[in-house]
């Protein structure tokens, strides 16, 4: 039975390639790849960031914003039974737990806006406007 027999699974997808090199060529160290992929874009006046979570719903999401830094983490359980009458076959369980953590200064933390729709998160995170010295005029006597 093949689900009995150890084995490394290898993804040979191009897409992958720059991921698996840095995984081969960090193995030993205790270098990770992040927990999951973000992407930031500059839209003028704010950024979009947009975070991959497939499979997570959005109970499972939170987001907190402490000193400047916003931290997003996600917590996924998932249990799968195959069951045979004699026995089990195969009993699988997990549970991931991940988080990045953003520098968020020079953004109006009351302004930040979050969507989560078919396993992205993206977040509108508005710049803080800059502030114009303000000009006084000063009349002569």
């Amino acid at each position: 039975m093949f689900g009995m027999i150890p084995f490394d699974r290898s993804d040979n997808n191009f897409f992958d390639t720059f991921d698996n090199f840095t995984r081969d060529f960090f193995r030993k160290s205790n270098a990770e790849l992040p927990a999951f992929r973000t992407d930031i874009r500059d839209t003028g006046d704010s950024y979009l960031l947009e975070a991959e979570l497939p499979g997570f719903k959005k109970e499972d999401i939170s987001l907190d914003l402490k000193d400047g830094i916003l931290t997003i983490t996600a917590v996924h359980q998932e249990s799968a039974e195959s069951k045979d009458e004699g026995g089990y076959i195969r009993r699988e369980r997990r549970l991931g737990s991940f988080q990045r953590s953003f520098d968020v200064t020079g953004i109006e933390e009351g302004a930040i806006t979050a969507a989560y729709e078919n396993g992205v998160l993206c977040l509108t995170l508005p710049k803080v406007k800059p502030t114009e010295p303000e000009t006084k005029k000063i009349f002569i006597q």
